[in-house]
């Protein structure tokens, strides 16, 4: 019998996402809500300038694409009901002079460079960058 290899996880690095581009901001949003709607796991691990995403100010920011416009925190809400685990890199929160506790609770945890190296490297696993 040989071993499941099915690609159910998706491991996505928000990387260039960021405020000063608030219709890029949704896209990594909606993407983990459709994984998830094809009965995937979903991470998302947020890095250099996008860590910022994680505080509750940018909570309040209009995101998304014309008169589709939501807050922020709308979209982190949605996808941390659907079970998404949301990482902040520890090295990024260290950059912009953040700590684990100026982020939002709907952030899981810390998570960088190795652990989403480690979901790249897995079969199991497909990643996506914004």
């Amino acid at each position: 019998m040989s071993a499941d290899t099915s690609i159910r996880s998706l491991a996505m690095l928000l990387w260039s996402a960021d405020l000063s581009a608030p219709q890029r901001v949704a896209t990594p949003f909606v993407m983990a809500q459709a994984a998830v709607a094809l009965d995937m796991t979903v991470e998302l691990y947020f890095t250099a300038q996008s860590v910022h995403l994680l505080t509750p100010q940018a909570g309040t920011s209009a995101v998304g694409f014309g008169t589709e416009q939501r807050p922020l925190a709308d979209y982190l809400a949605e996808v941390h009901a659907l079970g998404i685990k949301l990482f902040a890199c520890s090295q990024a929160l260290h950059a912009a002079g953040l700590q684990r506790s100026d982020l939002t609770p709907l952030c899981t945890g810390l998570g960088g460079a190795v652990q989403f190296m480690g979901r790249c490297t897995d079969p199991r696993w497909r990643t996506l960058v914004f």
